[in-house]
């Protein structure tokens, strides 16, 4: 789950994590009386939207960028109408964009320095890990790739967290003059404290920056949380703000299913994540394009493999549905009667390829094969048989595509 920039600063303020004064506007009107509020001093005003590159994207309006300067409420209220209810296109966003419902104005301020700054978990130490580079403002990505040696890595013990000599060491190897260290060190440590009381899986700061007084402030702010985590953070869960979100995604969400929604046309509905990721790797293998990862769960129920069907159907760029199921926890006769039932329920337009496999194959296998319904039905074998077949089907509706042979 993500959050918005503004909702960012909100937690860490919480953690007495020094940041811009300033609040989130969702009219004109609210737009100016905030740069009023906040004095004779110039303002930022930032579109808010799930996605980064806002400073350098622009709107469907013609209008550039999603970070700009003002100096008035009369200036920023002309921005802000040219930005609120408008799409703002970014290379994160893709060329769709993103609609912007709210902006943040704050206070802005004199930059001497950026900084990068993140607190994650480290998947290989199963701990957290602080990266910072002295590179602030630019992807860490590109970080990575052109200046490596820029790139700072402070491991933490998760049994006694950080530590004060961590964050001295961090701010030194970061360059912050001596005056600076204590405020940089507060930071690091409200930063590190906020991962931890949310279940976070990241905390990205990028700039934390250094203005030309001296204060060390976080300037933006990303999150990313654990949602096996979200049940015991219900003031976190009500931030998720789903106009952002993939409809279908949303959807999925509400039945306990994983889906993510890709650009291909063939349609997967899998158990296991793994299982998931390896079924959308042999369709491409074979010359297809997946068109969603989506894990039913291992204990999934007839009902929500129906849901699951739904949502699958409601992609139009779906040309077949490849079914991967290997029952171990889940007893393949239950996924098909929900097989059974989405075709009764949905009147399947498209080919349907179904590999099964595992506890009570042969009945679920006798089922489908007994279902008046399931006349389209094409069985595969084992997995690659599968993947070619769904390739095949999605050819026929789509002549342009290419099938390619394991032989």
């Amino acid at each position: 789950m993500n959050i918005h920039e503004y909702q960012a600063k909100e937690l860490l303020q919480r953690f007495n994590v020094a940041t811009t004064r300033g609040r989130v506007a969702s009219s004109l009107d609210e737009a100016e009386q905030i740069a009023r509020e906040l004095g004779d001093v110039e303002v930022v005003v930032k579109a808010q939207i799930h996605a980064g590159g806002r400073g350098k994207g622009s709107f469907k309006n013609g209008f550039q960028g999603g970070v700009h300067l003002r100096k008035t409420p009369e200036e920023v209220r002309v921005v802000a109408e040219k930005m609120l209810g408008q799409i703002l296109v970014t290379h994160q966003t893709g060329p769709a964009g993103r609609l912007v419902n709210k902006v943040l104005v704050a206070k802005s301020v004199d930059i001497a320095r950026e900084i990068y700054f993140a607190v994650l978990l480290d998947r290989a130490t199963a701990a957290p890990l602080i990266v910072a580079s002295t590179e602030g403002g630019v992807e860490i990505e590109t970080v990575a790739a052109k200046s490596p040696e820029k790139i700072v890595r402070e491991a933490i013990d998760p049994l006694v967290g950080l530590q004060p000599f961590q964050t001295r060491k961090l701010a030194k190897q970061l360059g912050f003059e001596s005056s600076q260290l204590k405020s940089a060190s507060k930071l690091f440590e409200g930063l590190y404290r906020t991962f931890v009381a949310f279940d976070c899986s990241m905390v990205e700061v990028n700039p934390l920056v250094v203005t030309n007084k001296g204060e060390v402030l976080a300037l933006d702010a990303k999150f990313n949380f654990d949602d096996n985590a979200l049940y015991r953070h219900p003031e976190i869960a009500g931030l998720r703000d789903v106009a952002e979100e993939d409809p279908r995604e949303v959807e999925a969400s509400k039945h306990g299913l994983s889906y993510i929604g890709l650009d291909g046309n063939i349609a997967c509905l899998v158990n296991g994540a793994g299982l998931a990721m390896a079924t959308m790797d042999i369709i491409k293998f074979y010359g297809g394009e997946p068109a969603n990862f989506l894990d039913v769960g291992g204990g999934a129920t007839e009902e929500r493999v129906t849901e699951a069907f739904k949502i699958l159907m409601a992609d139009k760029k779906v040309k077949a549905i490849l079914v991967n199921i290997f029952g171990g926890i889940m007893r393949v006769d239950i996924v098909a009667q929900g097989i059974i039932k989405a075709a009764k329920t949905l009147k399947l337009s498209v080919p349907l390829v179904v590999r099964l496999e595992g506890t009570n194959v042969e009945r679920g296998k006798q089922l489908l094969k007994d279902s008046p319904d399931m006349s389209g039905l094409i069985a595969a074998d084992d997995l690659a048989d599968a993947a070619q077949k769904a390739v095949a089907a999605a050819a026929t509706a789509n002549p342009k595509s290419q099938i390619r042979s394991s032989k």
